[in-house]
């Protein structure tokens, strides 16, 4: 099946918005030694753990913000390792299990700014399209999986994804990897969509054309 894409705008940003909910922000100031943390103000409690966290030496910050966000995929031995890593590196973008790349990346940038850069920062990308049945009977609902066998079609070959994922992105197999990849993918109607990934993933350069065709194979049931 043949769709339509049009990019209609994509940029760079240094945080997703929304990624961090209330809770988290006042689980983190208790574990910051902030007092009282669930009587503050909803829109004063971002500023409030940025100051608490600067109370913590960065290499003990980031294994608190880690254990909060992580502790469920990873062990204390690989929390320690990945909250030295972050001082010199944006691990975000290289950790080999790219389905912990996007909590990764946002307890990197809490951090960086809360340091004010003494950890390295990191981008994502955010992107608006639109994607067009050319077959007027088309009923697919477009998953990440799907987006991205999409995408194969308008990204550089210099892009990343193709270097790594050639095969599953332009074939009819299996792309798992895709749920870690894009981070978001919201729609109301099916046609419109907003997505967000990281930077390093997909970035504006990666698009030769803001206009292009992709397909996308439907698989056979054979039961």
């Amino acid at each position: 099946m043949k769709f339509k894409i049009k990019i209609n705008s994509i940029k760079s940003v240094d945080e997703i918005k929304d990624y961090w909910t209330t809770d988290d922000y006042i689980h983190l100031l208790e574990k910051f030694n902030f007092p009282d943390a669930g009587n503050a103000k909803k829109e004063n409690l971002y500023e409030l753990l940025l100051m608490a966290i600067t109370d913590f030496d960065p290499k003990e910050a980031a294994v608190i913000v880690l254990d909060h966000k992580l502790s469920d995929y990873l062990t204390e031995g690989q929390i320690e390792q990945v909250s030295n890593d972050m001082l010199i590196d944006t691990v975000c973008e290289e950790y080999p299990e790219i389905e912990l790349q996007y909590a990764l990346f946002n307890c990197n940038q809490l951090l960086f700014k809360a340091f004010n850069g003494t950890f390295p920062s990191a981008s994502a990308t955010l992107i608006d399209c639109s994607i067009t049945p050319l077959d007027a009977n088309s009923d697919v609902k477009i998953t990440k999986e799907i987006l991205l066998k999409l995408f194969s079609n308008g990204l550089s070959d210099r892009n990343i994804l193709k270097r790594l994922f050639g095969a599953q992105m332009e074939e009819n197999a299996d792309f798992p990897e895709a749920e870690g990849i894009v981070w978001q993918l919201n729609t109301k109607d099916n046609i419109n969509f907003s997505i967000a990934t990281s930077e390093n993933l997909i970035k504006d350069a990666d698009f030769p054309s803001l206009e292009f065709e992709g397909d996308y194979e439907v698989p056979v049931d054979n039961d």
